[in-house]
């Protein structure tokens, strides 16, 4: 209210001056003639004033903020990966046999096109394997996410990620899946319903996870280039991947 209250008192100082400035004119020039003419000259062009500097110019200033912002979100994106993501997408190539029937469309070629990765995480969001992970691998799981705790809290924290909701739901969920699996007393010896549910919290996070890599792959491939020679050659999915050029 307080914030409308400010707006309404500057739009009527700026019409009372507009007023005064013109009855001043008229005192001057005594020549209402002219002032009607400007008047009406300048309310004609207001339309086209509103267009400029409401419409162009602002859409021209918003998609260069735009731009700068999602530099930053995907600058954290690419952190995320190195330290957390590309190891973590290991882990799941080794302990969950189901994504050899995605081999087609998590094994990115050099050739692929915007029109590849589209198809690829239309794949990937129809995925819906059941995990059976067990102790042993869910005890390494556990291990793992627990030592990139810091990290994960660190990147749920920053306000950058508010432009991108589906990076914030991935750390959201390796959050969650993490804070599930460090609290369980014994991982193996878990009862039925009890491992039904991590399993859902792990499903979950590693579609969250494969979706956003496809996603990042494809920001590297048009912006990148040189990142995106790398990151294909480290691809945790390629069983041929060499990060050496020959």
């Amino acid at each position: 209210m307080k914030k409308h209250y400010k707006g309404i008192l500057m739009a009527l100082s700026f019409v009372t001056l507009s007023v005064i400035l013109y009855f001043l004119h008229f005192l001057i020039f005594n020549d209402p003639h002219h002032i009607f003419i400007y008047l009406l000259g300048d309310i004609a062009f207001l339309p086209v004033d509103v267009l400029l500097v409401s419409i162009i110019f602002h859409k021209i200033i918003h998609d260069k903020d735009k731009d700068e912002r999602l530099k930053k979100v995907n600058m954290v994106v690419s952190v995320f990966f190195s330290e957390i993501g590309v190891e973590l997408m290991g882990f799941f190539r080794k302990e969950d046999t189901h994504l050899k029937d995605l081999q087609a469309v998590l094994l990115i070629k050099p050739q692929w096109d915007t029109r590849d990765y589209k198809n690829a995480i239309k794949q990937i969001k129809k995925m819906d394997a059941p995990l059976n992970f067990q102790g042993p691998c869910l005890s390494n799981l556990s291990r793992f996410l627990t030592s990139k705790r810091k990290l994960l809290l660190t990147l749920l924290e920053n306000p950058i990620l508010i432009e991108h909701e589906t990076f914030s739901d991935l750390i959201m969920s390796l959050t969650h899946a993490e804070q599930e699996l460090a609290n369980r007393k014994d991982l193996n010896q878990l009862k039925e319903k009890d491992h039904a549910h991590l399993m859902t919290d792990i499903e979950r996070a590693q579609k969250l996870l494969l979706l956003e890599w496809l996603i990042y792959m494809n920001h590297l491939r048009k912006s990148y280039p040189f990142l995106y020679s790398f990151s294909l050659r480290t691809n945790p999915f390629d069983p041929d991947a060499e990060v050496e050029i020959k």
